[in-house]
């Protein structure tokens, strides 16, 4: 029996979250909240701060009465607010520039598509579904049903720890898919719900494992055996390459949704600051509100709605960045210590 055979290396646990064994907050601070809500709190969390920054510091609330350091406040945000809108109509440009090209490059695209989705067919016995969700369940469904089958052929091995073995190996696989099949029901591409189910099911390892109960135990399977092994080797392999795709596509469609709500919060935001050159200053705004300056209100939340565009912009980055960074590898590759 291998040394790598103890139960903490032949199972997996069935989401990313355990895997990883980090913090549900931080992941869904991360990548599971809605991105307008982190934006949100983002936004409120910079204005709580800066309110605090002013009251701990009242030379903020003397500076203000200088109408100059307002002028150069707002209009230092009018340019980087420029400078950020060119950026993200430079990045919408690379994305469409991906979709664009010759026939002959269009044609092999719809052609590997085609062509992946007939392996699919092959593996499912059943044409390949147009829903994303859909898809990656008919995936996870065959690796489940490969799965049983290998545990069924592996009966009449004659070697108890390979036995022992493949049983708990497809225990882990069951859990695995019941749970991220649980997750893909209902989810609907355009949110982020059918990537971050998909980045639940820990394909890679299985197809470690397989490749090392192959080598561990050559002389104890039956070409049969083998065979099944081989089967649920290709089916683990298929999915690899359909999340990936689906992934692709959905960073595309998330960083297009991210510049359209980043100019549309521009405009605002440009207003405001214009605005606030235009016509803001000590002798206009007076009194006070709650024991503050009335003055300091209106620019810690001016100041924030001309930020909201680079919270929109984090809110998104670290979502993409984050999902990006787990799904590195394609294949049985380990990268984080916690599963190493």
């Amino acid at each position: 029996m291998s040394e790598n055979a103890d139960e903490d290396q032949i199972s997996t646990a069935d989401t990313m979250r355990k895997r990883a064994d980090e913090s549900r907050i931080k992941l869904w601070l991360l990548i599971g909240a809605n991105r307008q809500v982190i934006t949100g709190v983002l936004a409120g969390t910079f204005f709580g701060l800066f309110m605090l920054g002013s009251l701990l510091d009242p030379t903020l609330a003397d500076m203000l009465q200088d109408r100059a350091v307002i002028e150069s406040l707002y209009a230092q945000m009018i340019g980087a607010l420029i400078t950020g809108v060119t950026l993200v109509v430079t990045i919408s440009q690379l994305i469409i520039s991906q979709e664009n090209g010759p026939l002959g490059e269009q044609r092999a695209r719809m052609s590997e598509t085609m062509d992946f989705r007939d392996y699919i067919k092959e593996l499912t016995d059943k044409p390949a579904p147009a829903d994303p969700s859909a898809f990656l369940r008919e995936i996870i469904d065959a690796t489940q049903g490969r799965a049983e089958t290998l545990e069924e052929r592996i009966e009449s091995a004659d070697n108890r720890d390979l036995k022992d073995e493949v049983k708990e190996f497809v225990d882990s696989i069951t859990g695995n898919a019941e749970t991220v099949r649980e997750e893909l029901d209902g989810a609907t591409f355009g949110t982020f719900d059918v990537v971050h189910a998909s980045m639940d099911y820990n394909y890679s390892w299985n197809i470690f494992q397989i490749e090392r109960l192959v080598a561990d135990y050559e002389d104890d399977i039956d070409e049969e055996q083998r065979a099944a092994l081989e089967e649920l080797r290709t089916a683990f392999s298929m999915f690899g390459p359909a999340r990936e795709h689906i992934k692709t596509l959905y960073f595309q469609w998330e960083l297009i949704n991210l510049s359209r709500y980043i100019l549309y919060a521009a405009i605002p935001a440009l207003l405001v600051s214009g605005m606030m050159m235009a016509f803001v200053d000590a002798t206009t705004i007076t009194g006070r509100i709650l024991g503050v300056e009335a003055l300091l209100w209106l620019v810690a939340i001016t100041f924030t709605m001309t930020l909201v565009p680079f919270f929109l912009l984090t809110s998104y980055i670290l979502r993409i960045a984050t999902a990006a960074k787990r799904t590195l590898a394609i294949g049985p590759l380990i990268l984080r210590d916690s599963q190493r």
